[in-house]
């Protein structure tokens, strides 16, 4: 087949006929080492307005796999009319996306091969089109590359388990790092991703290919939640059952997404005796611990009896010298320690990266909205008069039992902490409500995080009254769910459930705050103040998950108390920055801290050892100790009213910041970043013969023309669309682009059948937008299908070409005055 053929051929025609015959005849097996078309991200979703599109998802054209899952290469393919090595900063991309050292590009005639492993004599070499490297010469370079052992190679190129499911770029990042990690002899190891991206498949993922190759006999997966263990065991965890075990005494049965049950298996006996038969075990580190030396069950087991920690959500205290974990994974010191947190915990006073090293992979919430597995957000900054101006009583003012008020000026840190203003916590629930309803959707399931027990108690109460209607449906339309609330608590797996319709709205005030997966929470709201960025990072993850089947793509923050100021911190999602190394003798957590006692989601009284009250634990009710003094009652003030004063809509742009801007603010700014000038457009628009590929272009950037058309209210054509939003030209209307082309009688020099034809392609321009005039299969529908068949109506132009020059001579008609 000569060259002149191949120029003709399409990109897919260049992998299949040579591409792939070249991978397979250098021994890459087609089924289970070549990958093609892979898609590496989902396309980022950009939100304005109720305007929702996904930008363009990364693909790369072949991922090769020394084994399923784990990848070594990445080959970029072009058609004959590009050079052979066109492709490959494309697939340098791709490869360091998926953390390989090779990466080639291919437009069909050889290879361009680009070397990250530094033992080629050059960095890029070109390859004739049979001499592909063989999968066993690649491996060679990537053995001497990683400098890996034969019994470390063993542990690492281990297989997954395979039930179908394809782990996305990041989870075998994180896996195939963690196993590499610890074949090579490591054994304290941080893993950092964000809520929402799959944490526990990943951690199953390390324990099976671990447990497999035999490398790690015996496992321990420790959580703060008994909710967390439960859904695991029954879900991620499932193909461990037989070896499986939950180190508790109570007996449970969990319901599985398709409604079935299951009973879990337990390792302990009612005398909290441990059997050690099973080899994969998951515990609550409370039911393991306490600060009492008979509640120390761990200390049954010897210190060498786990091989495997995998400790989840470690951010949660674990660092601490005298936390409840920390002692569990003291006394297992001989084991591989993993930590696996959304948020790495970096203060003044206590360090994971200290205990577990640094991160050995890192994936963002920036990264995950940025690749479209996580959802944007729109911030809704609601100011209410009194937390700006403050409140200070008038002389004698009294609280409701009658008692005088003490004279000085309450502020934000006070309201719903140690001074209730009830009106204000009633507009709260008014301005929430008014959301719902102008939203067009109150079953939208919704979390208002309150200061305390006692604040979410009374945020209820004023949304069941502002929701009178709806809760005449069904009581459960409003509840709160806090640790010391045995209904709300029952509902707790209703409110995660996409399937279950109710509760739609609850109030908490910790207890949610992490490790509870809600994927079609679509608003959050913020009436407490969120010091730590730790605990501003777990509440948002409450609303990150996208969820297609009910059309959730991205979720609202409507904030209260200026929490989100938070976004605007240079450390909101950064790379994690050491911050603490304590010495030996340094404390890791600062003195004085209270411990208090609190109610498990199990009903079980545990204690938390080491801070004050982490981000998902339950604060006492109600009272708040200010400093130095014993807790003391609120103070409860009425009538004195309390307003919004300011709010304003802000949204994530394309770089991860707030903006606050205008669906038309946003079209602009990306267009004209496309097109510099009006002039650049136009260029752009008359060379171009299908308008539409522009179009559909501007749609993989994230701009619907169609959808944004709609949003402004104009039923424009896209050329007047990008005319005048981005560059503030008049626009005309499709029937007027028509009629001046009527008027201008520019196809006077064509029959009466060929003029018919162009005129009611005029016609179904104007009343349907059409724009791919060269798509000859227009011919075939009404009214064109009425004059003749679509052979006979090309022949009224002479042969076919003439009949796509006058369509395209037509369209250049359409845009000459602007041109």
């Amino acid at each position: 087949m000569g060259t002149l053929d191949k120029k003709t051929f399409s990109e897919q025609d260049i992998r299949s006929k040579f591409i792939t015959p070249a991978l397979q005849a250098s021994g890459w097996d087609l089924q289970t080492q070549i990958g093609e078309e892979r898609h590496l991200t989902a396309g980022r979703i950009i939100v304005r307005g109720k305007l929702v599109v996904r930008g363009k998802n990364k693909r790369a054209d072949y991922v090769l796999f020394l084994k399923p899952n784990i990848p070594i290469a990445v080959v970029e393919a072009k058609d004959n009319k590009h050079a052979v090595g066109d492709g490959i900063q494309q697939a340098i991309t791709y490869a360091k996306m998926l953390q390989v050292p090779f990466a080639f590009s291919s437009n069909g005639d050889g290879f361009v091969f680009h070397d990250m492993t530094g033992q080629s004599p050059n960095v890029e070499t070109n390859l004739p089109i049979d001499s592909f490297p063989s999968p066993d010469e690649l491996l060679r370079r990537y053995q001497t590359w990683r400098g890996f052992t034969p019994e470390a190679q063993k542990t690492a190129l281990h297989e997954y388990y395979d039930d179908g499911k394809t782990p996305r770029y990041y989870q075998m990042n994180a896996v195939n790092a963690s196993i590499e990690a610890i074949s090579k002899g490591q054994d304290r190891l941080l893993l950092v991703m964000a809520t929402g991206t799959g944490k526990t498949f990943t951690a199953f993922q390390i324990i099976w290919r671990l447990w497999k190759s035999k490398t790690k006999k015996r496992v321990l997966f420790l959580a703060d939640r008994n909710v967390l263990v439960d859904q695991t065991m029954v879900n991620d965890f499932r193909p461990f059952i037989g070896s499986m075990a939950k180190l508790s005494t109570n007996a449970k049965t969990i319901e599985r997404a398709d409604g079935t049950k299951e009973d879990l298996t337990l390792a302990m006996d009612s005398k909290r005796r441990i059997n050690t038969a099973y080899e994969i075990y998951l515990g609550l580190y409370q039911a393991l611990t306490g600060p009492k030396d008979h509640q120390k069950i761990f200390r049954e087991l010897s210190p060498d009896f786990f091989d495997l920690i995998i400790v989840d959500e470690c951010h949660r205290g674990s660092a601490a010298e005298d936390s409840a974990w920390r002692e569990i994974l003291e006394h297992f010191s001989s084991a591989t320690q993993i930590g696996l947190t959304a948020t790495p915990k970096e203060t003044e006073y206590a360090s994971n990266i200290h205990y577990f090293g640094d991160p050995i992979y890192s994936y963002t919430l920036k990264e995950g909205i940025d690749d479209g597995f996580l959802a944007p957000y729109k911030v809704i900054k609601c100011h209410i008069d009194r937390d700006i101006e403050g409140y200070r009583p008038e002389r004698g003012q009294t609280d409701r039992d009658g008692n005088e008020v003490e004279d000085r000026l309450y502020n934000t840190k006070d309201f719903d902490r140690t001074l209730v203003i009830d009106d204000r916590t009633k507009l709260v629930a008014q301005r929430v409500t008014q959301f719902l309803k102008e939203s067009g959707d109150r079953m939208q399931k919704t979390i208002v995080f309150c200061v305390d027990q006692e604040h979410a108690g009374r945020m209820r109460q004023a949304l069941i009254n502002e929701n009178a209607d709806e809760v005449a449906k069904d009581s459960r339309y409003v509840m709160r769910i806090t640790g010391n609330d045995k209904e709300g608590l029952d509902e707790l797996a209703n409110f995660i459930d996409p399937e279950a319709p109710y509760p739609v709205i609850i109030t908490t005030s910790r207890l949610l705050s992490t490790g509870v997966d809600a994927q079609t929470c679509r608003l959050i709201v913020l009436d407490r103040e969120i010091g730590s960025m730790t605990e501003f990072k777990q509440i948002c993850g409450r609303g990150t998950r996208v969820h297609e089947d009910t059309g959730k793509y991205y979720f609202t923050l409507m904030d209260f108390r200026g929490a989100t100021s938070h976004f605007a911190d240079p450390d909101f999602d950064g790379d994690p920055v050491q911050i603490y190394q304590p010495g030996p003798d340094d404390p890791m957590t600062p003195p004085d801290d209270p411990t208090p006692t609190v109610t498990e989601d199990d009903g079980e009284e545990t204690t938390i050892v080491g801070g004050g009250p982490e981000p998902g634990i339950e604060e006492p009710a109600g009272l708040t100790p200010p400093s130095g003094t014993g807790p003391q009652p609120k103070i409860y003030v009425d009538g004195i009213g309390a307003t919004i004063v300011k709010e304003r809509v802000e949204y994530l742009d394309a770089d991860g910041k707030l903006v606050t801007e205008s669906l038309k603010d946003f079209t602009s700014k990306h267009l004209t970043r496309r097109f510099a000038t009006l002039d650049d457009f136009l260029r752009r628009w008359s060379d171009e013969d299908r308008k539409q590929a522009i179009v559909d272009e501007l749609r993989e950037e994230g701009l619907d023309l169609d959808l944004i058309g709609q949003e402004l209210g104009k039923d424009w054509d896209p050329f007047d669309l990008v005319c005048h939003v981005a560059f503030g030209a008049k626009p005309l209307t499709r029937q007027e682009r028509a009629n001046n082309v009527k008027k201008r009688d520019v196809f006077n020099r064509y029959g009466e059948q060929a003029r018919a034809v162009l005129e009611a392609l005029l016609d179904k321009y104007a009343d349907d937008g059409v724009l791919n005039f060269d798509d000859t299969n227009i011919l075939q529908i009404n009214p064109f299908s009425q004059m003749g068949t679509q052979v006979e109506l090309m022949r009224a132009f002479g042969k076919k070409q003439d009949y796509l020059q006058a369509v395209r001579d037509l369209q250049n008609a359409l845009y000459d005055e602007s041109a």
